[in-house]
């Protein structure tokens, strides 16, 4: 029980279920169904089942949009905070980040479009809709969801989609590095206001803004980390790049240049 399950390969990609999914699964079913009764409990199973349909096509978006780019897609995992694309790389390009980045949220703006149309020609058709009413209340709640997903994953900030789309940006006029620290920062300011705001009005938006602070912290060390790896490799003396460094931040890696005539 207490490990991720492969359930399947689809599209080329090796799709895995995290255990603690199961768990999230079984107590939604459980507490609704002492709630409202076993049929409200199994109509809510069926709609977390659906949200998370739409958050696997949401990273098969973010997949299928970096195979366009030569990188290919390790597996998707589903977790119970989301899902999760292992790339084989990160895109180093601006654009190519910049594409990768916004086509998961791309993938919900095309789902809640296509719900929204439904919903609005079901609005017509009277009685018929009434007789369903799970389908009234599903369509409405997974319309919502993606709706949530895209204006949450646009958030600029890492590790949301919106942090990275933020970079790319920023990496057209100032670099990897650099835009990487803009954005880190915009990110901290941004976590900042959601645990304040989280002690006013809901606690978990303090669990939040502390993820995404931590989240902030770790890509800014990873683009370090990888930045000073580039640096190595491009000098022919790597024993005085410490001479390049100001105050122990690693240079851009865009600014590195071999030594020699």
């Amino acid at each position: 029980m207490f490990r991720t399950v492969h359930i399947g390969k689809w599209f080329g990609i090796d799709t895995y279920i995290h255990w603690s999914f199961w768990v999230l699964m079984l107590w939604v079913l459980l507490s609704e169904a002492i709630a409202g009764g076993w049929k409200h409990g199994l109509n809510a199973l069926a709609f977390l089942s659906f949200t998370f349909v739409c958050v696997y096509l949401h990273e098969l978006g973010h997949a299928r949009a970096a195979k366009s780019f030569g990188i290919a897609t390790r597996d998707i995992t589903l977790l119970p905070i989301g899902g999760m694309a292992r790339l084989e790389s990160m895109p180093k390009e601006p654009w190519s980040e910049f594409v990768v980045a916004i086509a998961g949220p791309a993938v919900n703006v095309v789902i809640a479009a296509v719900l929204a149309l439904v919903l609005l020609i079901g609005g017509g058709l009277g009685e018929v809709v009434n007789d369903h009413p799970f389908r009234l209340q599903l369509l409405p709640q997974l319309f919502a969801v993606n709706v949530i997903l895209v204006l949450f994953n646009l958030l600029p900030a890492f590790p949301m989609d919106g942090g990275r789309i933020l970079r790319a940006i920023l990496s057209m006029r100032y670099g990897y590095m650099r835009a990487t620290q803009i954005a880190a920062r915009v990110g901290r300011y941004l976590a900042l206001v959601m645990i304040v705001a989280g002690f006013f009005l809901n606690f978990s938006l303090v669990l939040v803004g502390v993820f995404v602070l931590v989240a902030g912290f770790v890509e800014l060390f990873e683009a370090k980390r990888r930045a000073f790896h580039e640096q190595v490799a491009a000098s022919p003396f790597p024993w005085d790049l410490g001479q390049n460094q100001d105050r122990g931040d690693v240079i851009d890696a865009e600014s590195v240049r071999p030594l020699g005539p």
